[in-house]
């Protein structure tokens, strides 16, 4: 079963496979970009409208490029990742690219699981963990659906 990081890890390393990376440092722009989409993530989900944000992102209704969840990934990319390196801005560009690619790779594997004809919460918990029923509180997602609803009835 694979976790979120997981499938952000393996969006992060299919699509920096076709930019130069500098070996020196590719591993911390890696682990960097991996750690920037779950930090929007999770942030995004916290946040008051947060989780519709992210459903509408992951479920393909709202465009990868302009969506606040990206953009809030790249930003934390180019602050906690690029910033440090040093790589030149024609590197730093091409390395910011990929920040919508690797959230356009995680909602082309959200797709309509529990079969009512749509994608929804249900679909995105289901991908993210891998296919099996959803669980209250398994996951990203459960984990903030569980604490705004343990927060609405005071739990």
């Amino acid at each position: 079963m694979a976790s979120i990081s997981d499938l952000i890890m393996q969006q992060v390393k299919s699509v920096a496979g076709g930019v130069q990376i500098p070996s020196n440092v590719q591993s911390s722009v890696l682990e960097g970009l991996s750690s920037s989409v779950l930090g929007s993530l999770t942030q995004t989900v916290a946040k008051p409208g947060g989780v519709d944000l992210i459903k509408s992102l992951l479920g393909g209704k709202s465009n990868v490029a302009t969506s606040p969840v990206t953009q809030l990934a790249g930003s934390l990319f180019s602050n906690n990742v690029l910033k440090g390196l040093n790589l030149g801005a024609a590197t730093n560009n091409s390395l910011m690219g990929l920040v919508p690619k690797v959230m356009g790779g995680l909602s082309n594997i959200i797709r309509d699981r529990d079969g009512d004809g749509d994608v929804d919460l249900n679909d995105i918990i289901l991908s993210l963990k891998g296919g099996g029923q959803p669980k209250a509180g398994n996951g990203l997602l459960g984990a903030a659906a569980k604490s705004i609803l343990g927060g609405i009835l005071k739990k």
